[in-house]
């Protein structure tokens, strides 16, 4: 019986010879992200038409303001943080407006392509593809994984691990930003209070009064428009990312386990689209 179960593990593991079928892997596609970039000129284009629509000469550009909103919120977000999670953060909201697009359901696809390979012609049929699934790092280290005969618990292990330290890396990024849009509010009132200190020490000059106090209140403007308008949408987008990758994740993980544990190629298609929403789900099998 021990032979027996030893021979029908090895099966699942053999290399018929036969030619692998040509598969193919989406790569991500390097992309601006134009709600964001759109969102962001157009939040701007709306003050700046309201601005020019009003009746009043008003200046709305202080260096000084803008220097304490500007300044002041980037250095009170550095206290929190250590310089390589803000230079990482930096990073990561650059990939954001810029960053790489992935089809989940083409990957679905392509991942049960897969799996229907491993389930005709054995893991390690799954080597061929090796150049192929190099577009997607994560996936390349998976086959890589099931390929090299780790058990499914090892697997899923060093899977989940890579995928909660890149989550966790996201997260703080978009808590920095978050943290910086509740801050530069702040840094606006500040700029403000100092605003009205200097108008009131120079009391004697009411002409000099209603200048001062606009000029004051420009830094809470400036303080507004950075937490409301960039930082906090910045750091929701950075969220939402975040989720998307662990989705295009979680079906190569699923896949993974589901080749190294042999299991029917019909019953991974249920599992990728109980991951996928409703209008990405696939439809592989007849």
């Amino acid at each position: 019986m021990a032979e027996s179960a030893q021979l029908e593990g090895q099966e699942g593991m053999q290399d018929t010879g036969e030619p692998v079928p040509d598969i193919k892997v989406p790569a991500p596609v390097l992309r601006p992200d134009y709600a964001s970039i759109l969102g962001i000129f157009f939040s701007f284009g709306l003050i700046a038409g309201a601005i020019a629509l009003g009746q009043s000469n008003a200046n709305f550009f202080n260096v000084p303001s803008l220097m304490i909103v500007l300044f002041g919120t980037m250095a009170a977000t550095s206290i929190s943080h250590t310089p390589s999670e803000l230079t990482n953060a930096g990073r990561i909201v650059a990939r954001s407006l810029f960053r790489p697009v992935r089809h989940s359901s083409k990957l679905a696809l392509s991942l049960m392509d897969i799996a229907v390979v491993a389930r005709k012609k054995g893991i390690l049929a799954l080597a061929a593809i090796e150049k192929e699934t190099a577009k997607e790092p994560f996936l390349s280290q998976a086959v890589r994984l099931v390929v090299d005969g780790y058990p499914p618990e090892t697997i899923e292990r060093i899977l989940k691990h890579d995928m909660e330290a890149q989550a966790e890396r996201h997260l703080r990024s978009a808590g920095i930003m978050k943290r910086g849009s509740e801050i530069a509010p702040a840094m606006g009132l500040i700029g403000t209070l100092v605003g009205l200190v200097q108008m009131l020490a120079d009391l004697e000059n009411p002409e000099t009064i209603g200048p001062a106090m606009a000029v004051a209140l420009l830094t809470t403007f400036y303080g507004a428009i950075l937490g409301t308008v960039i930082l906090a949408p910045l750091g929701s987008k950075l969220e939402k990312n975040s989720m998307d990758e662990i989705l295009t994740k979680t079906l190569i993980m699923k896949t993974a386990l589901s080749i190294v544990s042999q299991e029917n190629p019909r019953n991974l298609e249920m599992l990728l689209n109980s991951e996928l929403p409703p209008s990405m789900r696939i439809r592989y099998f007849d």
